[in-house]
């Protein structure tokens, strides 16, 4: 057996030295390309991709047209208000908590050519304003659109027109039209 010469044992001196040290290295902040993954939010409802047939129909039911500022509440990869966009001619806000969607739908409307007439915000849709809406579109759940469906009511100025794709808002406020496509449910309502 092998002792360990004295010598490369670590003394009281040495240990009451390299505690402080460690202790000191563990505390700075770590480097940009060393930093610890940013925590996702806690998101309401999955990010589920609407299908172009039904953001092309969900468009055409609010009669999105030039002049329109189309918001979508949970935006995604930004597909409805960038094709509200290019095909109508509409300004588009996207509203995400996700920042990757985010990030993912400012990169597809540059892209798409219409980076000038949509804007992207990593927001709570519950927080964000959105007074300036001439339409809002949604793909959320059923429980998310009936927190929401208050604030649509407050927020909302007559006239604004409002689609959702596969969730009603509830009993107490039925919609006044519901269309199907591609076996997808679309709910419209108007404020009042």
């Amino acid at each position: 057996m092998t002792r360990t010469p004295f010598a490369s044992r670590p003394t009281m001196r040495t240990i009451a030295f390299t505690l402080p040290a460690l202790a000191l290295l563990l505390s700075l902040p770590l480097s940009a390309d060393q930093a610890a993954p940013a925590t996702r939010p806690t998101l309401d409802v999955p990010y589920v991709p609407t299908p172009q047939e039904v953001v092309d129909k969900m468009l055409e039911m609010a009669k999105v047209k030039q002049g329109d500022v189309v918001y979508d509440l949970g935006c995604g990869d930004g597909r409805i208000v960038i094709t509200a966009a290019q095909r109508h001619g509409a300004r588009g806000v996207g509203v995400d908590l996700d920042p990757e969607r985010v990030a993912e739908a400012r990169a597809n409307a540059r892209k798409a050519g219409v980076a000038d007439r949509v804007t992207f915000r990593t927001q709570d849709l519950f927080k964000t304003d959105i007074r300036e809406a001439s339409v809002v579109t949604l793909y959320l759940l059923p429980e998310v659109n009936q927190r929401l469906k208050p604030k649509l009511q407050k927020d909302l100025k007559p006239g604004t027109r409002i689609v959702s794709h596969s969730f009603s808002m509830g009993d107490d406020w039925p919609p006044e039209k519901t269309e199907y496509v591609s076996g997808s449910t679309l709910y419209y309502w108007t404020i009042k």
